[in-house]
């Protein structure tokens, strides 16, 4: 089976949900308004956040049915029936629990204008139902690709994400931006995705087998999942709390002027997402050298495929945040997407470490990483946004993205060659956030520092490109700008 394929269906079911988001976000801050809209965009964050109540099963579930890919199908069906017995039970309490946490920040912490505080309280009963959605599809998604149907899981997304997208607005202009409404609209659509998911399950993997839970499958799921379960609560602590400290100290409206920018800039992990989702299952499977083989070469390849569109991205974002939302965003918006884009470079390459610690059995490790950053972040956290307001916020989750992607990659090990390109790579995303912000996209220095970082970035990637990826790039530089079969990183003879 093809990992260039799986990347390719993987990527193309990124983008179009990005193009989705392009489209519905500002018809979002038109109908519902900027307030409102941060008061969601907390709903989603905690609603995210609140699915780590599949205790792991999800990547849990992709890794064991990768593991049993040559085991009878009814050892397979015994696994997700397995994962689906413990999603049920964890999911309910996860949403009992989410409706008292949300019910109690809802009421007592979001600054909001007081007529909407009602409005949020009713809803949160509409999160807890949210819970049980979400588990089931990190458990049902988890399952098919540990099968490798990436076409089939990509397709779903794709679709349910544009009822997730459209739903709610059609809700709001036909009877108004109230958010119960458009909350009962979003859980539809999600519902309907996890339908038509655990369809695709049936038909793969438990057709014609019994269902039966089995206690060893459940505790060798747990004890993988364990882990991947405490990275789950700690890890979107980590992603999240910006977002939540920045609503509790400077209220809703600038919830949305962060959450645009960073959510703008973190559709710039749609390749490495694309590949690491891909890469999963067949580093599973490999043996220790294939491994240790396969994560470099997909982590310089990263490094050099990823440079020109990260600081492309780090000129255009400014610019572009102008025309797409113009001043329905704060006057910190374009440098908060500075500071993000060039972060997320760093997360894009930390994946690959991240990845084949999972895939080697060590989930542990990984967990052991994320807990020792808290304690740092949160203070850092703190003090940028009581110095800098909503910057300080993106300057310490930029450092703690690089913290993250050093100690990662120091614990997986890291790569043999490469590793004096890859640092220059990251000081010429510094230089490009610093250009970026010194001038106006209308004057002559901003375009010739932008050529001028873009050339010297496009030289390094190529540079640092394994040569085997090098010479398909030459000779075979079709596709998406030569993504496609440059992502090719297993052997010819195991595609």
């Amino acid at each position: 089976m093809s990992l260039s394929r799986h990347t390719s269906y993987n990527l193309i079911g990124s983008v179009l949900p990005i193009g989705l988001s392009l489209i519905t976000v500002p018809i979002y801050l038109k109908l519902v308004g900027s307030e409102r809209y941060g008061v969601l965009a907390i709903a989603w964050l905690l609603l995210g956040y609140f699915g780590l109540f599949d205790l792991g099963l999800g990547r849990a579930t992709s890794f064991r049915i990768a593991s049993l890919r040559n085991a009878t199908p009814q050892q397979q069906a015994d696994a997700f029936w397995s994962a689906i017995a413990v999603n049920i039970g964890m999911g309910l309490v996860g949403g009992l629990v989410l409706w008292i946490a949300a019910s109690y920040f809802f009421g007592h912490f979001l600054k909001v204008d007081e007529h909407l505080r009602p409005e949020m309280l009713a809803a949160a009963p509409l999160l807890a139902l949210g819970v049980p959605e979400a588990t089931a599809i990190g458990v049902l998604t988890g399952a098919l690709q540990g099968r490798e149907r990436f076409l089939q899981t990509n397709v779903n997304s794709v679709l349910s994400t544009a009822l997730f997208q459209f739903l709610p607005l059609l809700v709001a202009w036909k009877f108004g931006p109230n958010l119960v409404w458009l909350l009962s609209a979003a859980l539809l659509a999600r519902a309907l995705g996890a339908l038509s998911l655990f369809w695709r399950c049936w038909q793969e993997l438990v057709r014609g087998q019994k269902i039966a839970p089995h206690r060893s499958e459940i505790m060798t799921l747990l004890t993988y999942g364990g882990w991947v379960n405490v990275a789950s609560i700690f890890g979107p602590i980590l992603y999240m709390v910006d977002r939540f400290a920045i609503g509790a100290l400077l209220g809703a409206t600038a919830v949305t002027s962060y959450t645009v920018p960073v959510q703008l800039s973190s559709r710039m992990a749609i390749l490495p997402g694309a590949l690491i989702t891909a890469l999963f299952p067949r580093l599973s499977g490999a043996s220790p050298d294939e491994r240790r083989e396969l994560s470099e070469r997909a982590m310089l390849t990263l490094g050099g495929l990823l440079t020109v569109p990260f600081i492309g991205a780090i000129f255009v974002i400014g610019p572009f945040l102008q025309l797409w939302v113009g001043q329905r965003v704060g006057p910190e918006a374009p440098m908060i997407g500075r500071y993000m884009t060039a972060a997320m470079f760093a997360n894009a390459l930390a994946l690959v470490s991240f990845t084949r610690l999972q895939a080697s059995g060590r989930p542990d490790l990984v967990t052991k990483i994320l807990l020792i950053e808290i304690p740092p972040y949160l203070i850092l956290l703190y003090l940028g946004i009581h110095f800098l307001g909503m910057t300080g916020a993106a300057l310490a989750a930029s450092a703690r993205y690089v913290a993250d992607f050093l100690l990662l990659t120091w614990m997986a090990g890291p790569p043999e060659r490469g590793r004096g390109l890859i640092g220059f790579i990251f000081v010429l995303m510094l230089l490009s956030v610093w250009f970026a912000g010194l001038w106006s996209f209308t004057d002559w220095r901003w375009w010739l520092s932008g050529g001028s970082m873009v050339s010297i970035g496009a030289l390094a990637g190529f540079v640092v490109i394994p040569i085997q990826i090098r010479q398909q790039l030459i000779t075979r530089g079709r596709g998406w700008f030569g993504i496609a079969p440059a992502i090719a990183l297993a052997r010819p003879d195991r595609e």
